[in-house]
């Protein structure tokens, strides 16, 4: 099987991320790929009429050009809860996908909201790598962001001790818990790198996130008002916390590692050829 994935994000974020856990994964178990994107080899659309199996397009720029230009199935993953665009160039570039991989239930729902069939959507969770079991003896944390969608504000408004990172694994080698605040958000991959650390979360219930932070099981969930979140960042110094973080890591190490994600991708390129 061979596999061309596309790429055109500036930056390096979660959906970033997860196109070189997967790469890895697939890399392992003898897929031959190649991958265009603004950080590895140049792009160009020549390169698309290439002999490959599956073009895997894994954000909205290469989706754009994948449904113009390539020539074999094309695989597209959904990783935003961004309504789609309601006008005749948008839904005729929907149309062209053969699969649509959704990063979870809630973006399948928003993908079938906007007419795309239910049968062209198959849910696939993210994948992390598997951590040290933390320590739990430092501060809360939450990820350092821009992004007004993110609620970094929120938690500033709420009063909680908190310090912001850049670096996630890293400092979930101590972190006694994650405030993850949004507005939105399709699914979570920081939420279950602490998870995968041992280290309890706090999530916003919005989007996808629910479908990973079970309230009071494998973390909790609160509302987008600061004092519901000080409320729920209290609880994480309680004795249920340790149980939630020790839920959560089994939860991810069963169903939610870079294998997972791989193994279900590659079932998927396999539907479609």
């Amino acid at each position: 099987m061979r596999v061309l994935h596309l790429d055109l994000g500036r930056q390096m974020r979660g959906g970033q991320y997860q196109v070189m856990h997967l790469m890895e994964e697939l890399s392992a178990r003898g897929i031959e790929q190649r991958f265009l994107s603004p950080h590895g080899e140049p792009f160009a659309i020549r390169k698309l009429r290439r002999d490959v199996d599956v073009v895997h397009a894994h954000d909205a720029k290469s989706h754009t050009l994948a449904a113009l230009f390539a020539r074999a199935p094309l695989v597209v993953s959904r990783r935003v809860a961004f309504p789609l665009k309601d006008t005749w160039t948008s839904r005729w570039k929907y149309r062209q996908p053969a699969l649509f991989l959704a990063v979870s239930k809630y973006v399948a729902g928003k993908l079938m909201e906007a007419g795309v069939p239910a049968a062209k959507i198959e849910v696939i969770y993210d994948g992390v790598l598997p951590l040290p079991l933390s320590s739990r003896t430092g501060p809360l944390i939450a990820c350092e962001s821009d992004d007004p969608m993110k609620g970094s504000d929120l938690i500033r408004r709420s009063g909680v001790k908190v310090v912001f990172t850049s670096d996630l694994p890293e400092a979930l080698k101590t972190a006694s818990g994650l405030l993850y605040i949004t507005r939105e958000e399709g699914l979570g991959s920081a939420a279950l790198l602490a998870m995968a650390a041992g280290v309890p979360v706090v999530a916003s219930r919005v989007g996808g996130l629910p479908e990973i932070v079970e309230h009071e099981h494998t973390g909790l969930l609160t509302e987008n008002d600061p004092g519901a979140i000080a409320a729920a960042a209290a609880r994480l110094f309680t004795s249920d916390a340790a149980v939630w973080g020790a839920q959560g890591r089994a939860l991810v190490h069963s169903r939610f590692l870079t294998r997972h994600m791989a193994e279900a991708t590659l079932l998927a390129y396999r539907r479609v050829m």
